[in-house]
């Protein structure tokens, strides 16, 4: 291909040696063969200009790009922060662990994504320092959610729905908003910044495109006369080539936002779908409840009806043993076999009533460390003689308020958990102790004073991996039908609503320690002395005449004749209403004894009447299944009997009844 210089060159050298031509065309040939030097210098020159400016709109397209970037990630940061939300929402409702694993997804989602707009704002430091408020925000949130989420994996299902409305008040969730959209406002303003800085590149180098063709214009028409066709081929082609580049990039901006927009339609479709299945998801979860629940209705049902006729088997068995005379050692030997299997009946009763969670919490005032060493028989035959119970306490252990009962049941269930983990051979510790502990740290305890009851084993310990689930409901490293994996977040469930907490410690090879932190109690301790048998117990209090209500007819009479045999005169009726009417009818009535779930009529709204308008009548609770009429602050200051009973223990609880009645003379 031949140059313009070189055209330029040829035909000065043409026109040189040419004997023909004139001084003034030799000026005038020269004078073009310098213009068309000077134009090719020029075009070079704003060849690189527009190579220049291309780099620049390149650049600043990739900035946009990256702004954008960020402001999508902004917006799908707030779309999973209301997911996670969501998520959590419907775990407290139907208390599903599958549900609650998709709320703790979500919510780690949101924390890597919170990462990766931290590598796209580093160069950024006022939109760094907006990224590390909204870090600070997102682990404040996590700790305001964190509540309802560990209760809703209690299956305290009230509780958790009550925590999280609560948190939905918060203004930590309004902040979250509020920081997103100011990230988003900054990067819209640079993205815009960006964009028009973008044009205006795009502007310069179609500005310096048009000079170049003016250019290459003005450089054709003066070397016309050494080749014109030659420079209008070169302009055809010239033209024809930035018509190409304008219909490649708006073929490129076509085809881009074709692939975006069919991502939005795949992403939409997708979300489409996840609820779908979700909203199935649910309402089958929630039909799964619905029969949890009835089935925990009829199994506190068949306890109600069973503890009844346990009433009547023990109160008969006791009475038969009291009068038999004939071949007295064996009915006795008889009896007494009738005897414990009643009370194992028993015991098995108040495991159903415990499973249909209507098992009545009564707290009172204990010591911890004595229920400890009254405990040390009961762990021996339960755990086995190959494992070494050592049981420490310190001599001033704080008094706590727990329901004695349960507190030995979770003991016992940490016990039987660490023979499991000691292959039912090794060194068992239980030491109780007083600690102070500072705020939050354990778990969510406030600061305050509290009794530690640690249970330490030499088993196998656990993994980290372990120790994050243990307290999941049903979740069990145990084989198939050894475990359900209830006992330690029941455990814990039972420390949280006496208000306190349980930690676990552990070393895979190297044994567990459980403890269970307990409130102080700064009132007074009436000791739970375990009263000796005694063969014949005798009425020792007066307390007048008892009026008994029960609706049960057999365990109405079992009971009027074991208060007869106990030497208290008693009155015997049927529901509350005939109560009331005795009440008012005689005036000889000093204690009530009342069932709790009667028809019509339940004893604590018997109470309530009792107390308004007798409130010289003492009251004494017999219940075997408390459910919904159940609270424990209907039996505040009155004594509660739990069937079925022995004579031993109603008169026990009789003897407590008027302790209660003489305490509250004395106050008023």
């Amino acid at each position: 291909m031949v140059t313009l210089p070189a055209m330029v060159k040829m035909a000065m050298s043409d026109d040189a040696s040419s004997p023909a031509a004139s001084e003034p065309q030799i000026r005038v040939k020269l004078l073009g063969g310098l213009v068309a030097l000077v134009a090719a210098f020029l075009l070079a020159a704003l060849l690189m200009l527009v190579q220049q400016s291309n780099r620049e709109r390149d650049a600043a397209l990739v900035r946009k790009q990256h702004s954008y970037d960020i402001v999508v990630l902004t917006g799908q940061i707030g779309g999973a922060f209301g997911q996670a939300e969501a998520a959590l929402g419907r775990y407290v409702i139907n208390g599903d662990r599958d549900t609650g694993t998709v709320y703790y997804d979500q919510w780690r989602r949101v924390g890597s994504m919170l990462d990766d707009l931290g590598d796209l704002v580093h160069d950024d430091p006022p939109q760094a320092g907006r990224l590390a408020h909204l870090r600070a925000l997102y682990q404040k949130r996590g700790e305001e959610l964190g509540p309802p989420a560990q209760l809703a994996s209690l299956k305290k299902g009230w509780s958790a729905i009550s925590l999280f409305a609560v948190a939905g008040k918060s203004p930590t969730l309004k902040d979250i908003g509020a920081t997103l959209q100011a990230m988003a406002d900054a990067e819209n303003r640079v993205l815009g910044k960006r964009s028009d800085f973008a044009a205006d590149q795009t502007d310069r180098a179609n500005t310096l495109a048009r000079l170049l063709s003016g250019v290459g214009m003005m450089l054709a028409l003066s070397v016309i006369a050494l080749g014109w066709l030659v420079i209008s081929a070169l302009a055809e082609r010239r033209v024809a080539r930035d018509i190409a580049d304008i219909e490649t990039d708006r073929a490129q901006a076509l085809e881009q936002a074709v692939i975006e927009r069919t991502a939005e339609l795949r992403d939409a479709n997708l979300r489409l779908i996840a609820e779908g299945q979700t909203r199935a998801e649910a309402e089958a979860k929630l039909r799964q409840l619905q029969k949890m629940e009835a089935v925990g209705q009829l199994t506190g049902g068949i306890a109600h009806d069973f503890n009844n006729m346990l009433a009547v088997v023990l109160g008969g068995l006791e009475m038969a043993k009291r009068r038999v005379e004939e071949q007295a050692r064996e009915a006795s030997r008889h009896i007494d076999s009738a005897l414990e299997g009643a009370n194992r009946a028993a015991a098995l009763t108040r495991r159903l009533l415990s499973f249909a969670r209507a098992e009545p919490l009564l707290p009172g005032a204990i010591t911890p460390g004595r229920l400890l060493t009254d405990m040390s028989d009961l762990l021996d035959r339960t755990i086995g003689e190959r494992i070494d119970v050592r049981i420490e306490s310190d001599a001033d252990v704080w008094p706590v308020w727990v329901d004695a009962y349960q507190l030995e049941n979770a003991i016992l269930n940490l016990a039987v958990n660490a023979r499991d983990a000691m292959d039912g051979e090794g060194q068992l510790e239980m030491r109780a102790t007083n600690v102070s502990l500072a705020d939050r740290e354990v778990g969510t305890l406030p600061a305050g004073n509290y009794v530690r009851i640690a249970v330490t084993d030499n088993g196998t310990g656990m993994s980290p991996e372990t120790l994050e689930r243990v307290f999941e409901p049903f979740f069990t490293t145990k084989p198939a039908g050894q475990g359900t994996g209830l006992g330690l977040s029941q455990i814990s469930g039972f420390a949280r609503q006496s208000g306190g907490d349980v930690a676990i410690e552990s070393v895979l090879g190297d044994g567990t320690t459980v403890s269970i932190y307990l409130p102080r109690h700064t009132g007074d301790v009436r000791a739970a002395e375990r009263a000796p048998a005694a063969a014949t117990p005798k009425a020792n209090v007066d307390v007048g005449t008892i009026l008994v209500v029960e609706d049960d007819p057999r365990v109405r009479a079992a009971t009027g004749t074991a208060l007869t045999e106990l030497g208290y005169p008693a009155i015997l009726c049927g529901s509350g209403p005939e109560a009331i009417d005795q009440l008012e009818e005689r005036d000889d009535i000093g204690l009530v004894i009342t069932d709790v779930v009667m028809p019509g009529m339940t004893g604590p709204e018997l109470a309530g009447q009792i107390r308004a308008n007798h409130p010289d009548v003492g009251l004494l609770f017999v219940t075997g299944y408390v459910g919904e009429a159940g609270e424990a602050e209907s039996f505040k200051g009155s004594e509660v009997l739990r069937k079925p009973f022995t004579l031993r223990a109603l008169a026990d609880a009789l003897s407590a009844a008027a302790s209660n009645m003489r305490s509250a003379e004395r106050a008023a």
